[in-house]
């Protein structure tokens, strides 16, 4: 059934130019001079997450340093491609990230983890388990079930989104289906049995029929 899932090779190159997801896994391992350097290193689920790994791992050395480093990239055939690192703008407001794009990025780590039901371990995920770790990863505790998120968080019109915000899902007639907001039309989320931890976009036909609405944490 197509749902507007994408595999791990396709991940990086369907994230919109400049969004702060893209600065995170791109500019935070390092601004890239090669722009294919990531539709190469990224061919699989595991290159992916190695990737996403790097990017969160320099977060939190420059954020502690504030000094630019250089380094370099994966590239096709074992080879590097130079890169300047620089301290990463938050993208909120405060100039600090807030709780739900610090889950929103740990939850984008995931990507290609299998979902197993009542997962919510990097064992194996299903969709309430992802959005219940990648939260308590960031510090914020949030209920394990799809039904007590719907109770729990602050209702968000589509048209409201903010990144790290949980959407809910009608499937086969009832709420049953979470994922995190990315910003720019996507979202990360454990989809079903035998799938894997994916970004898909919302404004596809399944989801967009399936979407009911927003939620953020108190």
């Amino acid at each position: 059934m197509q749902d507007g899932g994408y595999d791990a090779g396709r991940i990086v190159a369907m994230l919109e130019p400049g969004s702060w997801l893209v600065k995170l896994l791109a500019a935070k391992v390092g601004r890239v001079k090669n722009s294919e350097v990531f539709h190469m290193s990224a061919s699989s689920s595991r290159n992916l997450r190695l990737i996403a790994s790097c990017a969160i791992s320099a977060l939190l050395i420059t954020a502690c340093s504030g000094q630019p480093s250089r380094g370099t990239a994966p590239a096709q055939g074992g080879q590097t491609v130079d890169v300047v690192r620089d301290p990463l703008t938050a993208p909120s407001h405060s100039g600090k990230s807030s709780p739900g794009e610090q889950a929103a990025v740990i939850a984008v780590r995931q990507v290609g983890v299998p979902y197993r039901y009542g997962g919510n371990s990097v064992a194996g995920f299903d969709c309430s388990g992802l959005v219940q770790y990648a939260y308590a990863s960031s510090g914020k505790k949030l209920p394990r079930t799809t039904s007590a998120l719907w109770q729990q968080t602050q209702p968000v019109a589509g048209h409201q989104l903010e990144v790290g915000d949980v959407l809910f899902f009608n499937i086969e007639g009832k709420v049953s289906h979470v994922g995190l907001y990315l910003g720019s039309g996507r979202f990360v989320h454990a989809p079903a049995s035998g799938r894997e931890v994916t970004i898909a976009e919302l404004d596809s036909a399944y989801y967009r029929t399936a979407f009911i609405r927003g939620g953020r944490p108190h």
